[in-house]
């Protein structure tokens, strides 16, 4: 069994910056951009590029960094974005439209260029409007409003997800430094949906395939279990439907004795819910 404290003592984990996440605020401001391109990488995963002056000075440091999507009307295809108010957007009057949080892939600051990567596993608004999505037509989007800044230092590195956080997967398997360590798990629907990730990190990566079941089960808590965990000081990151996210931080708690300071879990959506606030990259 993993223990938090294997081999170092408990006051130099405390104080090592190593292990100490950051959290970073940005000023919030709400942008119109346009649909540059768009791509089908995989069969349930659509790459859209959006362009645009507007995209000066976007930041996005953290690798699970959230921002909120605004889609035009269905019907008229107007495009509301609210005001930046002291405490927080403020919308017109009964004028309030679709939104989605979705992680920002990729952000070229030469080109203006943000990737954005949608799961098509829904039916929901916003991956019926990405099935659709043109270059030339617009959206809005606001934040990230913050960033949560995990450090790179651990021993190793667990991530865990399905489809809706290979956005955040791929970057911080990009960041991670040479030397570094990763054990990771994807759930995805079939082979057809694996993608390629680039790392110096040393990574080892485990597919796990729905082939079209929807019967509620948690493919990737059963993977985890199957796994041999990671030894030493490990961080773990979550990313899935709510109820498999919080079952897959339980069991590194309470059964593998995990550090819950080092576990980051993330309902990204909801199952039976595709129209909840919570629907992540879908």
């Amino acid at each position: 069994m993993y223990t938090a404290t294997l081999d170092r003592p408990n006051g130099m984990v405390a104080t090592n910056p190593d292990f100490i996440p950051q959290r970073v605020r940005h000023p919030l401001r709400f942008r119109v951009l346009d649909v540059h391109k768009v791509e089908r990488i995989t069969p349930n995963l659509q790459r859209i590029t959006f362009s645009g002056a507007a995209l000066e000075g976007f930041s996005s440091p953290g690798f699970d960094d959230h921002l909120k999507l605004f889609l035009p009307d269905p019907v008229t295809g107007a495009l509301v974005l609210p005001a930046a108010g002291p405490d927080g957007p403020i919308w017109p009057e009964g004028a309030k439209p679709v939104m989605r949080d979705y992680t920002p892939r990729h952000f070229d600051a030469q080109a203006l260029t943000l990737d954005i990567d949608f799961a098509l596993h829904t039916a929901g608004p916003a991956t019926q409007w990405a099935m659709q999505a043109r270059p030339g037509q617009q959206v809005g989007i606001g934040g990230p409003k913050g960033s949560f800044i995990v450090p790179t230092g651990f021993d190793r590195h667990l991530l865990a997800g399905d489809s809706t956080a290979l956005p955040a997967i791929s970057r911080r398997l990009l960041e991670l430094p040479r030397h570094a360590r990763a054990e990771v798990l994807i759930e995805v629907e079939t082979p057809e949906d694996h993608i390629a990730f680039d790392s110096k990190a040393e990574v080892e990566v485990t597919w796990v395939h729905r082939n079209g079941t929807a019967d509620g089960g948690m493919p990737l808590l059963d993977a985890l279990r199957d796994m041999r965990m990671p030894t030493g000081f490990f961080h773990a990151w979550i990313g899935c439907e709510s109820a498999q996210a919080k079952a897959l931080r339980a069991y590194l708690v309470q059964e593998c004795r995990a550090n819950p300071a080092w576990i980051r879990a993330s309902g990204y959506w909801r199952r039976g819910s595709a129209a909840t606030h919570d629907s992540h990259n879908a």
